[in-house]
């Protein structure tokens, strides 16, 4: 078990914070599927085993295949994903890489895909996993 800080423990404030930036995304328009697939996915790139544990749970909950969830890393080489799944994974990949930029291609087609609130709604998910990806990693939190 990791002696490292709690964050919800010594910063309490910055932690309730947080857990409104959350509430604000899953309160959101987003398809369960879809914060699913951000969160699953923005966590593999960070290499966060605790927020990796977590989701993919959720997601098998709520009705994800687990083939779809062993393949989310190769997701480009495989026919599981549709189209707006496919633009929401590439959106995630860069905003979660994002000193490499966000190209005008990626998000020119999740554009077209979403309307705005909802292209919206889904950069704010890709944030707040990023976020807690970044908590949990710092912090030395474990599956359980």
């Amino acid at each position: 078990m990791s002696n490292r800080i709690r964050i919800n423990q010594v910063e309490p404030a910055a932690y309730k914070a947080m857990l409104a930036f959350d509430s604000y995304v899953e309160q959101s328009s987003l398809s369960t599927k879809h914060k699913d697939l951000i969160k699953i996915r923005a966590s593999q790139i960070n290499g966060c085993a605790y927020c990796i544990d977590l989701h993919t749970h959720d997601a098998r909950k709520a009705g994800e295949i687990e083939q779809r969830i062993y393949a989310l890393n190769a997701w480009r080489d495989t026919p599981f994903f549709d189209e707006q799944e496919r633009a929401l994974l590439a959106l995630t990949e860069e905003v979660t890489f994002i000193s490499n930029k966000v190209s005008n291609e990626t998000y020119n087609n999740a554009a077209e895909l979403f309307d705005h609130a909802y292209l919206a709604q889904i950069i704010m998910a890709i944030i707040s996993i990023n976020a807690w990806n970044r908590i949990g990693i710092s912090t030395g939190m474990e599956p359980k």
